[in-house]
């Protein structure tokens, strides 16, 4: 493995952790300040309609602060993963995940560096993916890279940007924006996930008619959002959340057509208000993502 193959493995990490976390990310985290609408609705929603009981439902699962993650999600070609660990947003995302790639060019590229499994750690201005041993050998020594989200922005472009902001926003509230976002969301019944009692809520994202939307988000969220879809290669995606009596997500689908293929992706979310605690990786076992895109190619 020489820089060169270092430096691509290490932007397929971020790539790969951008589409995972921008599937349920696309659009700000910040509230557009109308949550209080739907206070009162309780038991998921019932009794009210359906867009009332999703800014309860998001205002509810915002304030949360923290829960256990369960996730699966392929993407066409690129990928196919499974994740499981746990997530906090009360001051900027933080956690813990391990993420398993089972298929697709990013298991073959991580099969290749050694491992097709990885330590991932969120903190609020950076995310942190720990390599194989044969990406240190060939890093100085180094396991851990370190994506700050502000040099993914100046290096990416464009592209940085949505990196950035998948990986900030990786929260399950972000899927509560999405369903706002379609403006024609309905509500299926109601249905049992893993023994719980859920409200099951549907609707689609067409991203031509994003900005038409009004659903409650700011006229930014929905430019964001589109333009995030778009560079995403999507055209309509379909969001399915399940939300228990206390109006927070117990699980969330997403399904969709993207540039690389067909979008699938399913999360589960339990014990919220858990303890989240993520610490920096020691400095000595950690690459900069932006020094390894600085190295010259080597042949």
């Amino acid at each position: 493995m020489n820089s060169t193959t270092v430096r691509r493995l290490a932007l397929a990490v971020a790539a790969a952790a951008a589409l995972t976390g921008g599937v349920a990310a696309c659009g700000s985290s910040d509230d557009s300040g109308d949550s209080d609408k739907a206070k009162g609705s309780g038991k998921g929603g019932l009794g009210v309609s359906p867009i009332a009981a999703l800014r309860t439902i998001e205002n509810t699962t915002d304030k949360a602060d923290s829960a256990k993650v369960e996730s699966e999600t392929t993407m066409g070609s690129v990928m196919s993963m499974k994740a499981e660990g746990a997530l906090g947003w009360a001051d900027g995302l933080t956690g813990n995940m391990t993420i398993t790639y089972t298929g697709g060019q990013m298991a073959e590229t991580m099969r290749r560096a050694g491992t097709t499994s990885m330590e991932a750690r969120y903190l609020p201005e950076a995310y942190y993916a720990k390599m194989g041993e044969q990406f240190a050998a060939q890093a100085g020594g180094k396991h851990w890279v370190k994506y700050a989200y502000d040099d993914l922005e100046r290096i990416g472009g464009g592209s940085g940007a949505y990196m950035k902001d998948a990986m900030q926003n990786s929260t399950p509230h972000q899927s509560v924006k999405m369903l706002l976002a379609s403006g024609d969301v309905k509500k299926v019944g109601e249905e049992k996930v893993r023994g719980v009692d859920t409200t099951h809520y549907s609707g689609t994202v067409n991203v031509a008619e994003l900005a038409e939307k009004s659903s409650g988000l700011s006229e930014s969220q929905l430019a964001d959002m589109k333009k995030q879809l778009e560079q995403a290669g999507i055209t309509t995606e379909t969001i399915d959340i399940w939300v228990n009596d206390e109006n927070l997500l117990v699980k969330k689908t997403e399904r969709g057509e993207m540039k690389t293929g067909r979008l699938s992706a399913t999360a589960y979310y339990s014990d919220y208000g858990t303890e989240v605690s993520a610490e920096e990786p020691p400095a000595d076992d950690t690459a900069d993502f932006k020094d390894l895109m600085n190295q010259q190619p080597s042949m």
